[in-house]
C-alpha cells in the first residue's frame, strides 16, 4: 500500500506541473470489489492541456518510480484519458466531460482527499 500512496504523490505532482485542476484522491482500498485502490481525477481546460498533463504524469511517474502505465486510453480524443497504473487509475478530463461522467459521486463511499491547485 505504501508503493500505491508514492505513486498517487508522483502522479499528483505530474498533474500539478501542467496546472491540471480540481485534483481529486478517491481512495477505494476499502472498498469491496473496487478496480484499483486509488483513482486520481483531474482537469485540463482544453484537450491540448489535457493532453500535456497526461504527458506529464507518464514522465514524473517513470522518473521517480521507474513505472509505466499499463494501459492509457483516450489521446486520441483528448476529452477523457484515463492511465491504468493498476492499483492506481488516473483520470483526466476537459471540464465538460468531468461534469457529465461525476466520477467522484459514483463512488461515494470512497474518502475524497480535495488536492489544491497549484499556484
Amino acid at each position: 500500500m505504501e508503493q500505491a500512496k508514492q505513486l498517487v504523490e508522483s502522479i499528483v505532482k505530474g498533474i500539478q506541473e501542467k496546472k491540471g485542476q480540481q485534483i481529486v484522491v478517491a481512495d477505494l482500498s476499502g472498498i469491496d470489489g473496487s478496480i484499483a485502490n486509488y483513482f486520481v481525477i483531474c482537469q485540463g481546460n482544453t484537450p491540448t492541456q489535457v493532453e500535456a498533463i497526461t504527458d506529464s504524469v507518464s514522465e514524473t511517474v517513470r522518473i521517480a518510480l521507474h513505472e509505466k502505465p499499463a494501459h492509457v486510453v483516450g489521446t486520441e480524443q483528448a476529452v477523457w484519458v484515463a492511465m491504468d497504473y493498476t492499483d492506481v487509475l488516473v483520470h483526466i478530463f476537459v471540464p465538460e466531460t468531468r461534469e457529465f461522467y461525476n466520477l467522484e459521486n459514483l463512488w461515494e463511499d470512497a474518502k475524497l482527499t480535495n488536492i489544491p491547485d497549484a499556484e
